[in-house]
């Protein structure tokens, strides 16, 4: 049983003519009865009762048509549906990021943007550890996910979204606050405050530090910016984080650049890979709101 013959049922049994039912399917006459007789074969009963002047329905073919009708509806609101979802009329946008989220990554502001052009698609948000967000993504639990290139998962593709240096973050009254810039030998004597492992910039400074022979001290582990900065701002540690967040605790904090090694916090946006049938990688509403975090970070410059 096809679609086009439910159509050419219905339109054969509100006519009740074969010619004017063919006209309405823009078939002709003959290929429209061809179908009406399969359909009466597939179903093992006649629908019609035809006679020279008019079509009329048997009982089955008025209980048919009830079904038919409700088939052709419920389809319908199925294209409709789908319809609403490509154009954002509908929908859901599901994004996951790390903890401790950058400040130069506004994603607050990608959202309202977002929101104001698509008010009807709804937006989920979670945090979370790199590798659950990983796992997420890949089993589609979340469309999209912000966090270092460097926990990036494999077999996801990814999308740089920003790139800052990290600098050395210490009191203004530190023995280092007025130097022109430092190597990681000078900090290696130095008490640390860092992210806990797996959050943050932790991993990039570990491998910085173990990629130059060094080790470092560890006084303070934590779990948020906010603590990191503000044990940094009481002298009880340094620190090695992205220049604008230093930047953002200015006149409590020096900023002194790094010599000698390069260490950049990537951060990108990732997403499941395209699908072997060919379908389009990501969905009208996670594809949107992907465009507009590379444009933020093409405007200012990240990417």
């Amino acid at each position: 049983m096809e679609l086009r013959q439910l159509r050419q049922f219905v339109a054969l049994a509100e006519e009740k003519s074969f010619t004017r039912a063919a006209s309405r399917c823009h078939i002709v006459q003959s290929a429209l009865s061809s179908s009406i007789r399969l359909l009466e074969e597939e179903l093992a009963a006649p629908l019609f009762v035809r006679t020279t002047r008019r079509v009329e329905l048997t009982a089955a073919g008025e209980a048919f048509l009830d079904s038919a009708r409700r088939a052709l509806g419920a389809l319908e609101q199925g294209a409709t549906d789908v319809a609403d979802v490509n154009a954002m009329r509908r929908g859901r946008l599901s994004i996951g990021t790390v903890q401790s989220l950058p400040s130069f990554v506004d994603l607050p502001a990608v959202l309202a943007r977002f929101h104001r052009r698509h008010p009807a698609v709804e937006v989920r948000l979670c945090q979370g550890a790199a590798g659950e967000l990983n796992e997420k993504v890949a089993s589609r639990q979340l469309d999209l996910a912000v966090l270092p290139i460097e926990e990036s998962g494999e077999g996801l593709q990814s999308h740089i979204i920003a790139c800052e240096d990290l600098v050395l973050a210490c009191t203004p009254t530190h023995r280092l606050a007025k130097a022109r810039s430092v190597t990681l030998e000078q900090l290696a004597g130095e008490d640390f405050v860092d992210f806990e492992t797996g959050l943050g910039t932790r991993a990039l400074v570990d491998r910085g530090f173990a990629e130059a022979g060094l080790r470092r001290r560890l006084a303070f582990e934590v779990s948020d910016l906010v603590t990191l900065l503000d044990l940094v701002v009481h002298g009880l540690g340094v620190a090695l984080l992205p220049r604008d967040v230093v930047r953002s605790r200015r006149g409590k904090l020096a900023t002194v650049n790094l010599r000698g090694v390069e260490l950049c916090w990537e951060l990108v946006v990732t997403h499941k890979g395209a699908a072997r049938n060919g379908a389009p990688v990501l969905d009208a509403a996670p594809a949107a709101f992907l465009e507009l975090l590379i444009e933020q970070a093409r405007e200012q410059g990240r990417a």
